[in-house]
């Protein structure tokens, strides 16, 4: 597989991760709120929530930073 190639499907896989990141972030928000408890309980889960999705999403992003610029040097 070429440079060229590879550094395209980086930015497709990028693309894709965000948008899969930020569904599940929304189903995970969903699914807390239809919860019955007040929703001054629900706030930790919403930031646990949020925290744990986009703390993967971090990691996933800068490991593909990292084989983007193994691949341009």
């Amino acid at each position: 597989m070429g440079k060229n190639r590879q550094l395209e499907l980086i930015i497709w896989l990028k693309r894709v991760l965000g948008a899969t990141a930020f569904l599940v972030w929304i189903s995970i928000l969903y699914t807390i709120t239809q919860s019955a408890a007040p929703f001054s309980e629900q706030i930790p889960y919403c930031m646990g929530g949020t925290m744990l999705t986009f703390g993967i999403l971090t990691a996933l992003f800068k490991g593909l930073d990292y084989w983007q610029t193994r691949i341009k040097d």
